[in-house]
């Protein structure tokens, strides 16, 4: 298990270069609804960034937990091995699918980002409501909302959740990935227009993509023939 919670922090950690990219507009908005005595001080700054991002990784664990009973379930109605088998082969083949995504060589997460989006459209007008943010509890409810927004990367990291084996587990797992983005989106948001500049390179993207392909390959050739 504590291999496992910690490749999740490792692809948060590298997928992360896709947070930037993607959330730079959501964390710029968020900082410039600030008081403007806070925007101009990483101090000031610092408390309602973390506000943010606490929300955000427990909407992570929250979803972590249902996939996690989710893969519970599907095992009870499937034979067991099969269950667990399937479920390892199509986390990993997600995993490739997010590598392929962060590298910009393939594009066809976004289309589950897009199926996504019907649940956003329900709850994007709460986030809305809670700008401009005055308070560190404002902070973390918006964070809350935040978490649900359509990405890929957080999707491919729920249905490995599936695989966790019940719902603490998937929580687990989910709150190692959230750990793992945070460097990245704190960082964002204390510095905002440099870190997505830099996200924006294409060897960033690239490299981190090769990393996370690399852990979908591994997990695939550990659900085909280690396993077999």
């Amino acid at each position: 298990m504590w291999t496992q919670l910690l490749s999740a922090f490792v692809v948060g950690l590298l997928g992360g270069v896709h947070c930037v990219a993607m959330c730079g507009g959501i964390v710029g908005t968020l900082a410039f609804g600030l008081p403007r005595d806070a925007r101009i001080r990483i101090s000031a700054v610092l408390p309602f960034q973390l506000a943010y991002n606490l929300g955000r990784v427990m909407s992570y664990v929250a979803a972590g937990a249902l996939m996690g009973g989710l893969g519970v379930l599907l095992a009870q109605v499937l034979p067991i091995y099969y269950a667990q088998k399937a479920l390892y082969i199509l986390a990993a083949l997600f995993m490739l699918a997010l590598g392929l995504y962060l590298g910009g060589w393939w594009q066809g997460l976004v289309r589950v980002e897009q199926a996504g989006g019907t649940l956003w459209r329900r709850i994007e007008p709460l986030g809305r409501g809670l700008l401009p943010v005055r308070t560190s509890g404002r902070a973390f409810v918006l964070g809350l909302v935040w978490g649900w927004i359509p990405c890929g990367l957080v999707y491919s990291a729920l249905v490995w959740a599936v695989t966790a084996g019940g719902a603490l587990p998937g929580a687990a797992l989910m709150l190692a990935f959230g750990l793992g983005t945070l460097p990245n989106l704190v960082a964002m948001g204390l510095v905002a227009s440099g870190m997505v500049r830099w996200s924006r390179h294409a060897w960033v993207r690239q490299a981190a993509g090769v990393l996370v392909g690399l852990f979908g390959l591994y997990g695939l050739w550990q659900a085909v023939w280690a396993g077999s």
